[in-house]
């Protein structure tokens, strides 16, 4: 992996590579509609005044880098309205966006997500399990972050990979406050000096559940704030491409480390669960075409109801015609059903689903070349 200097404007992306320069400057460099997902997580612009220190009078290591300072919110905003701009310019129609801060920027960002045509679809609240104490104790401790999802566009079919969520959350649906810890031991990256790397480091778990939730294996994540390279790390571990932009040598320097030293996930493992309805549709009326079941054949329901098979693809059952689902629902006096797990057949004496055929198929599919 190499650095590329922001005046180099490649034809192509700058896949897995860390672009040196303004994040605007080489965002504008990039081909339009060529990202899939932007995961930002710019300066925060906290207003600090003065040192902060603990009880015991030691000081506390803030944010207090230039990288972070801005001269007004007018000036912020304008930062803010740029950057953005060029974000949106190079997603795909159908990209999203990730942007994280504190109550210091989120509610800027988040208009300005707005009035660029950005469609907002979750805001999620990172809640910090081990945040740091508010050591003055004139306010609430701050033990979160807020993160906007949005897509490009109101009509943008988005990625959402709801099951593999669902399955991180011990089958569970996934919910919008996340209890995960800050980067803390082996996980918080030094400087030479000993020093933390980076003073806002994001934890690698939080950027794992966004990219398992809203990107699939191939896809192109750029993060315009790349800083030592979370993004970075646990995209390629999970089989992403990834552009990272920063203009801080000494951050560029623990990033490229950093990565080289990641390992990818093989490929089974990098595969998630997903929707029933991310998968491709069957018609009943296909296995009766191929003669996986037969027309007269008898199918039966978890309660003894049954059920004959007709050559369109339609089942007939005392005085109810009509397709798999209408047919159970009407025998069960129920408003729908589910056919596909309703209905079984008989096969060497054993009672088998009819979704067994089904999942058969959908296998042979996938097995296709594209």
């Amino acid at each position: 992996m190499k650095t590329m200097t922001k005046s180099k404007k490649a034809a192509e992306l700058p896949l897995n590579q860390i672009v040196a320069g303004d994040c605007v400057e080489v965002m504008n460099s990039l081909p339009e509609n060529s990202v899939d997902l932007i995961f930002a997580d710019p300066p925060y612009n906290l207003q600090l005044k003065g040192d902060l220190h603990r009880p015991d009078n030691s000081k506390v290591d803030a944010v207090d880098d230039h990288w972070d300072q801005f001269d007004s919110f007018r000036a912020y905003d304008t930062f803010t309205r740029d950057w953005l701009t060029a974000a949106r310019r190079i997603l795909k129609p159908n990209g999203a966006i990730w942007v994280i801060g504190s109550y210091h920027n989120i509610f800027r960002m988040g208009a300005e997500l707005q009035n660029q045509g950005f469609w907002i679809l979750n805001d999620v609240v990172w809640r910090k399990s081990n945040p740091m104490p508010n050591f003055r104790g004139k306010r609430l401790t701050n033990a979160h972050e807020t993160m906007i999802w949005a897509s490009k566009s109101e009509g943008g079919k988005y990625t959402f990979n709801y099951e593999a969520l669902k399955a991180l959350n011990e089958g569970v649906q996934m919910r919008s406050d996340w209890v995960l810890p800050i980067c803390t031991g082996h996980e918080r990256l030094k400087d030479e000096n000993g020093d933390k790397a980076h003073p806002t480091q994001k934890p690698e778990a939080l950027l794992h559940r966004v990219l398992v939730a809203s990107t699939n294996p191939g896809d192109v994540i750029l993060d315009p704030f790349f800083g030592t390279g979370t993004t970075g790390a646990v995209a390629k571990m999970l089989g992403r491409d990834f552009i990272g932009i920063e203009r801080e040598e000494a951050y560029r320097k623990v990033a490229e480390k950093r990565i080289a030293n990641v390992r990818k996930f093989d490929r089974e493992a990098l595969s998630v669960s997903t929707s029933k309805r991310a998968e491709p549709r069957v018609p009943f009326g296909q296995l009766v075409e191929r003669g996986m079941l037969r027309p007269g054949e008898v199918l039966t329901s978890p309660r003894g109801k049954t059920a004959k098979v007709r050559a369109d693809g339609t089942l007939v059952a005392q005085d109810v015609k009509g397709s798999i689902h209408q047919v159970g629902a009407a025998l069960e006096g129920a408003p729908s059903c589910n056919g596909w797990t309703y209905w079984m057949f008989k096969r060497d004496g054993k009672t088998v689903p009819i979704d067994v055929l089904r999942q058969q198929i959908r296998s042979e599919m996938a097995e296709r070349p594209h």
